[in-house]
């Protein structure tokens, strides 16, 4: 059996035990360790184990960071409304998969403060896609698809902000059952749609059909 590169190996532990264990309590020589490297070799690879939850964000969940950038970086592709629906679909499933994993550092609040400040010196955090939406936004405004007077920044927020209490509010229901993600993100996409497109974009009630 071939084996996987070291740098797999390790984001491959990273996840796992970022996931069961969570984020406060993975630490990278208990990754080091599952990944069957040394603690040196993981430093070859990563900085810190900041670098390393970024990295595991970016290369194993949902790619919510990617789809942002090449939007922002070529805006008028397709309609607004499948866009920002993708957007919504993705930001569900990214904040579905990677709350468990940070979630253990909300009981630490000096642990937090430390892991903020860590991923602020290498410019991420859990502002960044808020920050990436609204520059695409920003982008499609200029390009006359989004209302002139609309404000991007709030709607960037709204729009990832219902995505990521998706990820937990809904447990405490009678149910537990989170929306399924594809008409979630169809009727925020929707409703956001109808607050920043110009008017004359924005059709007529009813004559879209609802999921």
């Amino acid at each position: 059996m071939e084996t996987k590169p070291a740098r797999v190996r390790i984001l491959d532990a990273a996840h796992e035990l970022m996931l069961t264990v969570g984020l406060a309590r993975a630490t990278t020589k208990e990754i080091a360790r599952a990944a069957g490297c040394s603690e040196a070799a993981l430093y070859k690879y990563f900085d810190s184990k900041e670098e390393l939850f970024v990295r595991v964000l970016a290369e194993r969940l949902p790619r919510l960071t990617p789809l942002l950038s090449s939007l922002e970086a070529e805006p008028g592709q397709g309609t607004l409304e499948e866009n920002l629906t993708e957007i919504a679909r993705q930001a569900a499933l990214f904040y579905e998969q990677s709350f468990p994993i940070a979630a253990s550092l909300y009981a630490e609040t000096q642990l937090k403060r430390r892991h903020y400040e860590a991923l602020r010196k290498i410019g991420s955090g859990p502002h960044t896609p808020i920050e990436s939406l609204d520059a695409y936004l920003r982008a499609e405004q200029a390009a006359g698809r989004v209302r002139a007077d609309a404000d991007t920044f709030a709607a960037a927020s709204l729009l990832l902000g219902a995505c990521a209490q998706r990820a937990f509010a809904y447990d405490a229901t009678a149910s537990g059952v989170r929306p399924p993600v594809d008409p979630f993100a169809a009727r925020l996409a929707r409703t956001l749609l109808g607050g920043i497109a110009p008017e004359n974009s924005v059709a007529q009630d009813g004559d879209r059909p609802r999921p």
